[in-house]
């Protein structure tokens, strides 16, 4: 009897039927490889975008390159180095989704994030009102950044707290009105959205708050009984902030939307505004909300703005604290990430680069 080892010969009947079943596969391979790249998914993919040096400058919509930051009645003072601001691009949307191959090579991608269609994309806002509520969060995250570095520098301006819209069943409706203005909450005046916030705190809900108003450019006081939504004391309205500043501030920055880059705009009218160079003239990105008081808040898209920060060779960069838990174990080689809460924090953990003292003792994003 004759036995088989590893380099004996195959039955005949084998070797026939092995080709075609390799045939089989490659060509169920290439079907599946075919719908796997034109079948659309139900995800979008985030990606760094463009950054931009709020000291340098930019092309705007008509092609011409214009200073991110202008301040035409002032002394600027030269400036070295970069204060990046980041963003995301999005890949896909309602109308164009990418392709099943596309998320499938987004999930091995560190630098990318797929995020499920409906998350980015609510069913009931079209990809048009989402483009125009994120140029309305530009314009006024670049006011608030106006204000929160005037503020720093000691500027006085005054303020207006305007109601814009009241949500369904607020408790404010019949009393207030959009286009009211409200200038104290219980004899205490309010100039911005923290201070109102701060005084329907101490009130408290189910307590009737007397709320002075200025309607039609007549002033009055009404009384509206605050609710508690999810442990926040509101009043029910939904306001912007009007400031009127000492100085102009211009901004230029087409295309891009959200309210993220205010803490690097802020970062840039201060160092402009001031001698030398707030990082020492070292490449610095950064992100976050910023309101007038300087706090800064969280962002989306962090571990994307990361890779985007390190792709143009930045080695610091700050991040809003409230981020952290996102850093921590996404940080690229190479960068070193504060946390940061504050506008003070920021320019804090700027000075120590400048010097080149030990940042040790900053808060930071651990590595992980």
């Amino acid at each position: 009897m004759a036995l088989f080892t590893d380099d004996s010969p195959a039955p005949h009947g084998a070797r026939r039927r092995r080709p075609s079943i390799g045939w089989m596969a490659l060509l169920l391979a290439l079907v599946a490889g075919v719908i796997l790249g034109i079948m659309p998914a139900p995800y979008v993919i985030e990606k760094p975008g463009p950054v931009y040096n709020t000291l340098g400058s930019a092309t705007d919509e008509n092609d011409v390159e214009t200073a991110l930051i202008t301040i035409p009645d002032e002394t600027v003072y030269p400036t070295e180095g970069t204060l990046d601001l980041l963003t995301v691009s999005l890949l896909g949307n309602r109308e164009n989704r990418p392709s099943w191959l596309s998320v499938v090579r987004a999930w091995f991608d560190p630098s990318e994030a797929v995020l499920p269609i409906d998350q980015v994309f609510p069913a009931n806002v079209s990809t048009e009102q989402r483009d125009a509520r994120a140029s309305a969060d530009m314009i006024n995250s670049q006011q608030d950044a106006i204000a929160a570095a005037l503020t720093h520098l000691g500027y006085d301006y005054p303020t207006t707290v305007s109601v814009v819209s009241l949500p369904d069943g607020s408790p404010a409706e019949g009393v207030i009105e959009p286009e009211d203005q409200i200038s104290a909450v219980n004899g205490t005046p309010v100039a911005n959205v923290a201070e109102l916030r701060a005084a329907l705190q101490t009130n408290g809900a189910e307590t009737a708050a007397s709320l002075d108003i200025v309607r039609g450019g007549v002033a009055e006081t009404v009384e509206v009984t605050p609710i508690d939504n999810d442990g926040t004391i509101v009043a029910g309205v939904n306001v912007s902030v009007a400031y009127d500043f000492p100085i102009e501030v211009q901004i230029q920055l087409d295309k891009v939307g959200g309210p993220s880059a205010g803490l690097m705009f802020a970062l840039g009218i201060i160092d402009k505004l001031t001698p030398g160079e707030l990082q020492g003239g070292e490449n610095v990105a950064g992100t976050g909300t910023i309101d007038q008081s300087g706090a800064v808040g969280p962002i989306g898209g962090i571990q994307q703005k990361l890779y985007g920060a390190v792709e143009n060779d930045a080695t610091w960069f700050l991040a809003p604290a409230d981020n952290c838990d996102e850093v921590t174990g996404n940080i690229p080689d190479g960068l070193t990430v504060f946390s940061v809460a504050t506008l003070d924090e920021a320019l804090t953990a700027l000075d120590a680069i400048k010097s080149g003292a030990d940042t040790s003792d900053l808060p930071s994003c651990p590595a992980g």
